[in-house]
């Protein structure tokens, strides 16, 4: 099993910029993808970035592209998620994931941290 630390979130001003930590231990051998989700009150929990571990490869949605930016740290065994040009719509609770399987999204069968809240507002 894989034990998902978040940190990093809170409440910031539209435009502003808040950065995520997700530190992976235990069982992390075989994770394939690493990344992000969220969830907002009243929605469905959506994908937001994903980053091949040993590649590097990333993906993100398309309501985060040219604002979000994945990177990770492995000898940290620590994934980020750099998060700029914050809007509104971007509060959310921020899950960090990760998965052995080969696909981008995450599943409830893969390993999920507690999450972090993000809120952005004036």
């Amino acid at each position: 099993q894989v034990q998902l630390v978040e940190s990093g979130g809170g409440l910031v001003q539209p435009g502003g910029s808040l950065r995520l930590s997700c530190a992976a231990s235990g069982s992390i051998f075989g994770i394939n993808v690493m990344g992000w989700s969220r969830q907002a009150p009243g929605k469905e929990r959506e994908f937001v970035a994903g980053i091949i571990w040993s590649g590097g490869s990333t993906n993100y949605a398309d309501s985060v592209k040219g604002r979000f930016t994945i990177s990770r740290d492995n000898a940290k065994n620590t994934v980020y998620l750099q998060m700029n040009s914050l809007k509104s719509e971007d509060t959310a609770v921020y899950y960090c994931a990760a998965t052995r399987s080969n696909r981008w999204y995450f599943s409830v069968d893969d390993s999920w941290g507690q999450g972090t809240q993000v809120t952005v507002s004036s």
